[in-house]
């Protein structure tokens, strides 16, 4: 009695899982399903997109200031004599 009693347990909760698996993939194949995962997607490539928009900002801010470091012409405290142009 308790044998049969497992099976049926384990059979029922067996049968609702796949129910709910069968239900889930319907769901997902319908119209409304498609375009709902299709904007998820297209969302989290937004997202990866403007995180990498921001790391290039970055990178090239960085890189501008490097040069200008070290190739911007230094002017201040000098007078025209001093300087290149002076004749």
């Amino acid at each position: 009695m308790m044998r049969r009693l497992f099976y049926l347990a384990a059979g029922a909760a067996v049968g609702g899982y796949v129910v709910h698996r069968v239900e889930r993939a319907r769901r997902a194949l319908t119209p409304g399903g498609i375009a709902q995962r299709l904007e998820g997607h297209v969302t989290e490539y937004r997202g990866a997109l403007r995180e990498l928009n921001e790391d290039l900002a970055g990178a090239v801010r960085d890189q501008e200031e490097e040069l200008l470091r070290r190739y911007a012409p230094r002017e201040r405290g000098r007078t025209l004599t001093e300087g290149e142009g002076a004749r």
